[in-house]
């Protein structure tokens, strides 16, 4: 349907004590036009712990650090008791915190878990489980299976904690595939004194293709911290890459007088493994690196490379997890295989000081390449922003984020782009597209898709030309984190979805773009995901995401959201921004979840175009041994 509407002024973000009255606010409902993958390589990717959001992009991000710390650090092995007046408990019934679990994103049927791995014909996903509580401890490795990516079996649990070299814990690992075939499954142990190791594991039958026995290498561990590395700051190998003379490298996450690194080894067989000199890369003040990640993208190509891949045209992008803000950082710059170092293409935004791979909830990201589809994968863990007194009610913590691509931002050239996998669009269902719709400064607009808690999401916006360039300044320190939220209002913003709302929007969860400008008339456009009014419960965290994103001359600003239940996922600009969010309303679960467009400007009309659709659930289900699944 192509509809042209202007939609009167309103004020549809208020706070929440004028929402109360809401129901007189003048609103207009548009209703709208209804209408597999098989890979080659392998890599195991296991998630240790899970990360609080706090923003960089200036000092007042800092001040969110303390705040969501006081609240989930049971990964930290830190049992935590909420007290305070913020943290009253809610009186949460079954219905809402049933609502809260997931339809299509992957998590264990129940417990606290943690991260694939592919073999003849089947994705093997091993992640960190504990069997026995919804809270940290007792960390074994579950595992699943998966013909898509979306739909999975879950199987027996693969591996436990029961050698003196891992007898604390099976934590994070990655595989390697070698030329004939065999699986080589590296992992970091922690002993009885809490010694961090790094142990070798194998399928015992390499031709059963759900690999349901795993070996542990008798002569375990193959690492030990070496001198100088203190014995908690050595885990979390990389999949292994070749080198130039024949032998294959793998690094290692660590930290020297709080400088963050990365250690490299190189191994002829896998048994033993020789320290390096030097370093990959170190960058000083980033704390302990965990769950590192090392992998080459092409800078002219739309297909990913293998681990290995190196030389002309090829950049490699180091991950890491900061152990210190819980935080994902990146970087795109140059490795020489000779010295086995690496180096950012700018300082500036070197590994902690610049990009965040997710603005949001989403830790201890590992990516795979896809040879079959000639594709890299990212996936990562997400936390819960709850207290954990809620996970023991509801009887399961965390989940995973749906499977992305990975591209080389060619158009940019300094960034990387993340898109969801393909095969997630097999869930679409029902269809709705609203075209052109104009809204007016103050404006909301409810769109008539029915249930909306299921939801992928595309949208575009336009705001007056005309408007945009006689503005002279426009908040040009604005920042997403420090803002206020989408009830904050500037000349050429905020606009965009509201999410999981309520009728009265006493609950809602913006994603929006707020465009800044400076008095030399260079504009910057930011894209956030507001989660201050997200429920009315007290206990749990409430707080805002989001970065600037680059929008080129000629490109309309642009966004795509995965809503599924308490999580949604949020791509800006193809992907050159992401923000993974966890919110838990109370209000706006069920049928009682609304989609608003909105534009809270007070000096701009922004012109809307959205398309969504409903999804199906996936299955997760107890794999059975029967034809049907073989």
């Amino acid at each position: 349907m192509d509809t042209n509407i202007t939609v009167p002024p309103c004020s549809p973000l208020l706070d929440r004590a004028e929402t109360e009255n809401f129901s007189g606010v003048l609103r207009r409902s548009i209703k709208g036009l209804c209408s597999l993958l098989l890979v080659s390589t392998l890599f195991v990717l296991l998630f240790v712990q899970q990360g609080p959001r706090i923003t960089k992009d200036d000092e007042n991000d800092l001040n969110l650090k303390s705040l969501e710390q006081a609240w989930r650090w049971v990964s930290k092995e830190i049992t935590l008791e909420v007290s305070g007046e913020e943290a009253k408990a809610y009186p949460w019934t079954n219905d809402m915190l049933s609502w809260q679990r997931t339809s299509y994103h992957f998590q264990p049927q129940k417990n606290w878990m943690n991260g694939p791995l592919f073999h003849m014909g089947w994705y093997h996903f091993f992640y960190q489980y504990n069997p026995n509580s919804a809270v940290w401890g007792n960390i074994t490795w579950g595992h699943a299976v998966s013909k898509d990516l979306i739909n999975w079996f879950h199987l027996p649990i693969a591996m436990v904690p029961d050698n003196w070299y891992d007898i604390t814990g099976v934590w994070t690992g990655s595989a390697t595939i070698l030329p004939d075939g065999q699986i080589i499954m590296l992992y970091t142990g922690k002993t009885a004194n809490l010694t961090e190791v790094q142990n070798l594991a194998f399928p015992a039958n390499l031709s059963d293709p759900l690999l349901l026995e795993w070996v542990k290498y008798p002569g375990n561990p193959v690492m030990v911290p070496p001198p100088g590395i203190g014995f908690k700051d050595f885990r979390d190998p990389t999949t292994a890459w070749l080198g130039p003379d024949g032998k294959w490298r793998i690094t290692i996450g660590s930290k020297v007088n709080n400088n963050g690194l990365s250690l490299v080894y190189k191994t002829a067989n896998f048994t033993e493994f020789e320290l390096l000199d030097g370093l990959l890369h170190e960058v000083p003040g980033s704390g302990m690196w965990e769950c590192i990640d090392f992998y080459p993208v092409s800078v002219a190509s739309t297909d990913g490379l293998d681990t290995s891949a190196n030389g002309a045209g090829i950049k490699h992008v180091l991950k890491a997890s900061l152990d210190q803000y819980m935080q994902d950082y990146y970087a795109i710059g140059t490795y020489d295989p000779i010295n086995d170092k690496w180096t950012p293409d700018d300082p500036k935004a070197d590994v902690g000081l610049g990009l965040r791979v997710d603005d949001g909830k989403y830790y201890a990201s590992k990516t795979f390449y896809d040879q079959n589809k000639k594709r890299r994968i990212i996936w990562a863990w997400v936390g819960e922003s709850d207290s954990e007194s809620i996970d023991l009610l509801k009887g399961w913590a965390s989940l995973q984020a749906i499977p992305r691509t990975i591209l080389f931002d060619k158009k940019t050239g300094n960034n990387i782009l993340q898109w969801p996998v393909e095969e997630v669009e097999s869930l679409r269902s029902q269809s709705y597209d609203f075209d052109k719709l104009k809204l007016a400064p103050g404006s909301v607009l409810p769109l008539n898709i029915g249930s909306a808690t299921q939801l992928d999401i595309v949208a575009t916006f336009k705001i007056d030309e005309e408007t945009l360039q006689s503005t002279v300044e426009a908040n040009k320190d604005y920042n997403c984190s420090s803002s206020g939220g989408a009830a904050s209002r500037g000349i050429l913003g905020p606009f965009g979805i509201l999410v999981l709302a309520d009728e009265s929007l006493s609950e809602l969860t913006p994603v929006y773009f707020y465009v800044s400008k400076g008095t030399d008339g260079s504009a910057k456009t930011h894209f956030c995901a507001d989660q201050l009014r997200s429920s009315t419960a007290p206990d749990v965290v409430k707080l805002i995401y989001g970065s600037d994103v680059p929008v080129l001359h000629g490109e309309k600003l642009s966004m795509r959201l995965l809503v599924d239940h308490s999580i949604v996922e949020s791509f800006a600009q193809g992907g050159r921004r992401v923000i993974t969010s966890r919110v838990y309303p109370t209000k706006a679960i069920n049928g009682g979840a609304k989609v608003f467009v909105f534009n809270n400007a007070t000096g701009v009309t922004v012109t809307a175009s959205v398309k969504a659709w409903q999804m199906i659930s996936a299955n997760s289900i107890p794999f059975q041994q029967n034809a049907d699944h073989l």
